[in-house]
């Protein structure tokens, strides 16, 4: 199994997570103004403050909040739902993992471990099977491979959440266009009328254009507000997840002898003995 293919799996069950979470939300969205409905049946009030609502901010809100800013405030949450769960501690640097690698490579249960991160989709666990991967080449290319390997998923993550930075930037944008929509049919209505209506239904003819903008709003606050909250959980938990394999695989890391200097033996120099002069 190439280790850098098990996330992939993982982002396949993402994507029908997103389908799943979006369409419970649609569910629970329309129970929810069902059940206000059967909630004030018998209170004229509640009945038309609801009505009132309802029809304001969606009825009335057209077909740009129908079917644009409404999908993206649901696909928002929805995403905000998903990388809750899967980016987190418990999915990137999951402590029972940490100790079972550990166990596994400091008793030289080699072969277990690269089995054992094989099944293992949490980050780290991706990561020292890459290195392990390596073995065979030395120590700097499990430590090089299990570096790029944290990096990729970091950077498969970072893209992730980059939907969260598009509707973020989108929507307000989407909201705004409907606004200018609305006040140009506003301003058209007036010349149409051949005057200037009564101020009542100017007002509220601005209140429906401005619907639009509070939907963006709304979408766009949350959005980029936790892209940047996820942005930074990644970058955190990624940098401690490389720290955490490099220790892990330490252990292949070649001891370096120092050597012992020690002191050179040199034969004694003989002592000069004075020559005796031959006698005649």
């Amino acid at each position: 199994m190439n280790p850098i293919e098990a996330p992939k799996w993982h982002m396949n069950q993402s994507t029908f997570k997103y389908v799943g979470l979006i369409a419970l939300l649609v569910v629970a969205i329309t129970l929810s103004f069902a059940s206000q409905a059967l909630a004030a049946d018998g209170d004229p009030e509640s009945v038309g403050t609801v009505s009132r609502i309802f029809d304001h901010f969606v009825k009335r809100g057209g077909y740009i909040t129908w079917f644009i800013l409404i999908p993206m405030s649901l696909a928002t949450i929805a995403l905000i739902v998903e990388h809750s769960i899967s980016i987190r501690r418990e999915k990137i640097l999951p402590t029972r993992t940490i100790e079972r690698i550990q166990d596994k490579l400091e008793s030289r249960m080699f072969v277990d471990g690269l089995r054992y991160t094989e099944s293992d989709p949490s980050v780290i666990s991706v990561a020292i099977n890459s290195g392990l991967h390596q073995a065979e080449n030395g120590y700097s290319a499990m430590h090089g491979a299990m570096l790029d390997s944290v990096e990729q998923q970091a950077d498969r993550m970072m893209r992730k959440i980059e939907y969260l930075n598009v509707i973020g930037n989108v929507s307000p944008m989407v909201g705004l266009f409907g606004t200018v929509y609305g006040m140009i049919r506003l301003f058209a209505s007036i010349r149409e009328a051949g005057g200037i209506p009564e101020p009542a239904r100017i007002a509220d003819d601005i209140s429906i254009a401005l619907v639009t903008t509070f939907w963006g709003l709304m979408v766009a606050i949350p959005a980029l507000t936790l892209f940047a909250f996820f942005r930074n959980r990644i970058d955190e938990l990624t940098t401690e997840c490389a720290n955490k394999a490099d220790k892990l695989i330490s252990i292949f890391e070649p001891s370096v002898e120092v050597p012992i200097s020690r002191p050179i033996a040199t034969a004694p120099r003989a002592a000069s003995v004075p020559q005796q002069a031959p006698t005649s």
